[in-house]
């Protein structure tokens, strides 16, 4: 399991050292993250179970699931998780399944260092476009504003698509990548 250096991250409050990251999965953290995405109030109960399915996909196949994670954790509580894979049949496209921080964790930078670190964890494997999906409901203002803050925008609105009067929001980033001479460029 690989430690990722922690960030210092803005508004850590209390002066709680930043958290550390890791990207190793551990069978433990099916229960961390059921209790994450439970605790941000936005998920229903087939969401959060998916949610979880990820996890023990990731446990029983490994890396051939094709499901990537940082999970971002204090001590031996973890305050939040990303989770991210290849867009099947695309060559250099990424999706970000699930980026979630425990509801009293909100706020401290934790999601955008989970953000941070899986683009650049997509980028060294080769992703050049990150694609998340998201509800518009107004319950996901805030979540369409932090990916918006994040230097996302929404690329389609699919009408209807949850449910009645719930459009799904597809945002991208273009991630940066070296050029021949080292020099940043974004595809």
């Amino acid at each position: 399991m690989d430690r990722i250096p922690g960030k210092k991250t803005t508004g850590d409050r209390g002066g709680a050292p930043p958290p550390a990251l890791r990207n190793g999965v551990r069978r433990s953290d099916a229960g961390a993250v059921r209790d994450i995405v439970s605790s941000t109030g936005l998920f229903r109960p087939d969401e959060i179970g998916i949610a979880v399915e990820l996890v023990e996909e990731r446990l029983r196949s490994g890396p051939a699931s094709g499901y990537h994670f940082l999970f971002a954790e204090r001590g031996d509580r973890i305050l939040g998780y990303s989770c991210y894979g290849p867009v099947p049949l695309t060559l250099h496209c990424y999706d970000l399944y699930w980026i979630a921080v425990r509801k009293e964790a909100q706020g401290m930078g934790i999601g955008r260092m989970l953000l941070e670190h899986s683009e650049k964890a997509i980028a060294a494997l080769g992703g050049r476009r990150v694609y998340i999906e998201t509800s518009s409901r107004p319950i996901y203002l805030d979540t369409r504003r932090f990916y918006e803050r994040n230097g996302y925008r929404a690329e389609a609105v699919l009408k209807e698509f949850y449910s009645p009067g719930d459009a799904k929001v597809i945002y991208v980033k273009a991630l940066e990548q070296d050029d021949a001479e080292g020099e940043k460029v974004r595809r």
